[in-house]
């Protein structure tokens, strides 16, 4: 696995930057890894106040996305972005790392 660092596209920095401005006690969004999900590991989108000493602090513009050390084993030289298609809105990862993900884009395995 690689320990490349995450990157936030453009898309995704905006819908962050958008969402934090409407919620008044959170400062970041906090994004980790869970086992779990149909493909064995599942993605956790979180809004939070705080930030812990392992995180790794991305930022944006206004947008400030957290990620923790033990997280960021799994997601090293990914890219969150944001899609508003036909389908739907969601924030999906681009992860390298990836092996086979399912259809609801939010798992993964390794």
């Amino acid at each position: 696995m690689t320990q490349e660092t995450v990157t936030l596209s453009d898309a995704a920095a905006k819908r962050i930057a958008a969402i934090l401005q409407t919620e008044k006690n959170k400062s970041a969004m906090r994004v980790s890894v869970e086992g779990g999900g149909c493909s064995g590991f599942s993605y956790k989108f979180d809004l939070v106040d705080a930030e812990n000493d392992d995180d790794l602090v991305l930022e944006k513009g206004s947008a400030k996305v957290l990620i923790d050390s033990l997280s960021l084993i799994y997601m090293g030289g990914s890219e969150i972005d944001f899609v508003d298609n036909l389908l739907g809105q969601s924030f999906q990862i681009k992860n390298p790392n990836a092996v086979a993900s399912c259809g609801c884009g939010t798992s993964f395995s390794i």
